[in-house]
């Protein structure tokens, strides 16, 4: 269509447009009131169109080129050529039928009738007014029908919603005109002089970039205000559209033109300077020889650097080798090479500040202190490696910075937790684009010397992948004799790591290869006590919540009575993170308060604490009584520290078999199996008639069953649960136990012990049973955990007994 002689501004949104097209006069008020009282004939010539719609008054080109179309316009341009003009559902229908075209369509007479060189046929054609096909009379040689007219239903002409349509229609449509290269400026006078309301809403209709079924609609519309409506939407749509484009293409010519405009100021740059007789980036390079002579490395290192700034020198500022070559170089000058904080031998100073900012940690501060005083005494000595490994909240990462303050030094965090690319220990090789340094370099380089506190958080939690394995990367950066040469792929030259203080954080040693523990100082950083709880939230979190809230301390006052409420109802951790949250809520009760202007109580008393948090949830791990036989505490080692479980045993009538329950590991029920055997082979010291074997089966249970358990640590206590089962007899009351067994009748030591204890001080236990070769393990607890504790150290099984099983027989007994 764009292509006709006879294009009247058919497309305005695509099409391109012919300026020599031969124009044909607008539709008039008059011309249309004509149009309208005309009649219409009761049959028609049909004629179907495969790619657009006509609308009343609009003049189209058509191109015919099937022959049934051809004779058509021929007999009706020979007769009263007047036809009916329908739209196909489906342009690519090549014989169209009944089903094919669309029922409502628009009267047309036949203007002018051209033939073609290619031997098709154009005709000229005006829409009149919509019409309805109401029935078929024939199909050959081209379809004709009887037709019926389709009132229209139009608007008061002063409408003033209609007129404003109207008027939008007019703006949009000399805006789409104005914005669209495509179409000449000339269609706006076009627009412009149309008189009549209804063929301007036809006339945009018919030239707006639509899908056929589109046009179809906005036909089918009987109301006229509905259809101008219709027509306004999609032309704001296209409109938008079309804005979006010109800021789309206006962009990209700014940015083609900037790369353009830059690429011919470095050549004219480049230009000048070899006409000028000099190399390029001459100053650039000059500069950085003056920052080298500033820079404290030895003969090697400046070897190696003016070897490679030559080899810059002589390169191509525009090839991509360059700047790597120079970031390389500008590596090389930022890194701190021998450069070191002078560290503060200052003891006291120092004890002090590791005291003002954690509460215990008394192992970690030891070694600090330690350290400090030799390095005071030799000057000299290689910075330590620790591993501080406990449960989550203890204050592993935080007491990096206290560290660093006490040593005078820059303090540097890298968390290693997820890594799994050799690379971002070592670095990439500076041959691939994009390389970079490592980040323990780039780490140096952003603390400015070579002597940092350098915090290597959650190292338990490095990963392996295709990409390499960064756990095996670390053992050259922690290892005291290889660190002084640390070798960075990005660098390619050794770096001394040697006199870098690392202090590496893990939650559990088990997932730390052995190689790489075996290169730190371990310190276990184990939980706190409910008294120590109490003093950091007193010390240090009530403080700091204080302070992120916006309030002082007279807002609001915590007693000890509450905060140990909140430690014993609200947390069950080793650390105080849980705590601080329950902390940071009553904070915000009382922030609340006084913004909104309430009274509250500025002393918080146990009601206000389960007001505000509800009622107290954790209680699950205080100690029970011992009415029923084969109930047994038991101490356990958790990832969050230690905790107490219950072993539950019970008889019932059957031929011996044993059942265990609780989602119990291998290694735990083999324990169970043990002590079982054991009770067997010595039924008579237990006073057990061994007949009882056969006529009951055994169940053991482990409560809460959805959490996995296993481990040997609770061999003593299945032994106690299973003999006083058998015997019916009461364990002895506010006792719990642990260690592992051998059938041998043996008691053997295990680990956690602190966290064990500190358990079970929490679940009021008053004695403990462990192996007598745990008891160095008790020795180096602080007496403060161990205060209200009495502790029973045993090596055979059968001391245990002795000590855990009472005389007393428990209430309704069973005979067995």
């Amino acid at each position: 269509m764009g292509d006709s002689k006879f294009s009247n501004f058919d497309n305005m949104s695509l099409q391109s447009i012919d300026q020599d097209a031969e124009l044909i006069p607008l539709l008039t008020p008059e011309d249309e009131e004509e149009m309208n009282n005309e009649g219409l004939p009761e049959t028609l010539p049909i004629l179907p169109l495969r790619n657009t719609v006509l609308f009343p008054g609009v003049v189209i080109p058509i191109t015919a080129g099937r022959d049934k179309s051809i004779k058509l316009i021929k007999d009706a341009n020979n007769g009263s050529k007047v036809i009916g003009v329908v739209a196909q559902k489906d342009e690519k229908t090549e014989n169209p039928g009944v089903k094919d075209i669309h029922t409502l369509g628009t009267v047309a007479r036949i203007l002018r009738v051209l033939q073609m060189p290619d031997g098709n046929t154009t005709v000229i054609i005006q829409g009149k007014k919509r019409f309805e096909v109401a029935e078929i009379l024939t199909e050959k040689p081209y379809m004709t029908a009887t037709v019926r007219e389709t009132l229209e239903e139009r608007p008061d002409k002063d409408g003033q919603e209609f007129l404003a349509i109207i008027e939008s229609i007019k703006d949009l449509a000399l805006k789409i005109i104005r914005d669209n290269p495509n179409i000449p400026s000339e269609a706006s006078f076009a627009i412009k002089n149309i008189q009549s309301n209804s063929f301007l809403i036809n006339f945009v209709s018919s030239n707006l970039n639509l899908e056929v079924n589109e046009k179809q609609e906005l036909l089918e519309i009987g109301n006229l205000q509905e259809r101008a409506l219709a027509t306004l939407k999609y032309m704001n749509v296209e409109l938008q559209k079309l804005e979006l484009k010109n800021v789309i293409q206006s962009k990209v010519r700014s940015d083609m033109d900037q790369q353009q405009r830059e690429y011919f100021l470095h050549q004219q740059m480049k230009t000048i300077q070899e006409e000028l007789g000099g190399v390029s980036y001459d100053e650039e390079i000059a500069e950085m020889r003056i920052k080298a002579k500033d820079k404290k490395w030895d003969a090697k290192i400046a070897e190696h650097f003016e070897k490679e700034l030559a080899k810059m020198q002589r390169m191509n500022p525009q090839v991509a080798e360059y700047s790597i070559q120079r970031n390389y170089l500008d590596l090389f000058l930022d890194l701190p090479w021998n450069e070191f904080s002078q560290d503060q031998f200052d003891l006291k100073r120092a004890q002090k500040i590791l005291d003002r900012d954690h509460y215990g940690l008394e192992d970690v501060k030891r070694r600090i202190i330690e350290y400090l005083a030799v390095l005071k005494l030799r000057n000299d000595m290689k910075s330590p490696i620790l591993c501080l490994y406990g449960p989550p909240g203890t204050g592993k990462t935080s007491l990096g910075k206290s560290v660093a303050e006490a040593l005078g030094r820059k303090y540097v965090r890298m968390s290693l937790g997820g890594l799994r690319d050799e690379a971002e220990i070592r670095g990439h090789r500076k041959t691939y684009i994009g390389a970079m340094p490592g980040r323990i370099v780039q780490s140096l380089k952003k603390a400015g010397t070579s002597n940092p506190v350098f915090i290597l958080d959650e190292i338990d939690k490095l990963a392996s992948s295709h990409q390499g394995d960064p756990s095996s990367a670390m053992l050259e950066v922690l290892d005291p004799e290889q660190n002084s040469e640390f070798h960075d792929n990005f660098l390619e030259m050794g770096y001394d790591l040697s006199k870098v203080m690392f202090i590496a954080t893990a939650n559990s040693l088990a997932t730390v290869q052995p190689a790489l523990r075996d290169r730190m100082e371990i310190i276990n950083v184990s939980g706190y006590t409910i008294e120590e709880k109490v003093e950091i939230a007193k010390r240090h979190l009530l403080p700091k919540q204080l302070k992120e809230h916006g309030l002082q301390s007279k807002d609001l006052k915590l007693g000890k009575r509450q905060l140990e409420k909140i430690v014993e109802g609200y947390t069950r951790e080793s650390g105080v993170r849980t705590l601080e949250k329950q902390i940071a809520k009553v904070v915000r009760f009382a922030a609340k308060s006084i913004a909104v202007e309430e009274e509250y109580n500025v002393k918080i008393s146990n009601e206000d604490i389960e007001k505000i948090l509800g009622p107290a949830r954790m209680e699950r791990d205080k100690y029970e009584n011992n009415d029923i036989a084969g109930v047994v505490t038991g101490l356990a080692w958790t990832r969050v520290g230690g905790d107490i479980l219950f072993i539950e045993s019970i008889l019932s009538k059957g031929k011996g078999t044993l059942n265990i329950t609780g989602n119990l590991g291998k290694v735990m029920k083999e324990s169970a199996t043990i002590a079982l055997e054991y009770i067997k082979s010595n039924a008579t010291s237990f006073g057990i008639d061994s007949t009882v074997f056969d006529r009951y089966n055994v169940h053991i249970h482990v409560p809460e069953g959805a959490t996995p358990k296993d481990g040997p640590s609770a061999g003593i206590t299945m032994l106690t649960s299973l003999v006083s089962l058998f015997t019916q007899k009461k364990v002895k009351k506010s006792l719990a136990m642990t260690g592992e067994i051998t059938l041998r009748g043996k008691v053997l030591p295990v680990g956690g012990i602190k966290e064990k204890i500190l358990a079970a001080k929490r679940a009021k236990i008053k004695e403990i049973i462990l192996s007598e070769e745990n008891k160095k393990d008790v020795l180096d607890i602080k007496e403060d955990y161990l205060k209200g504790l009495s502790f029973h150290y045993v090596s055979e099984m059968s001391e245990v007994i002795d000590l855990a099983i009472t005389d007393q027989k428990v209430k309704n007994a069973k005979k067995l």
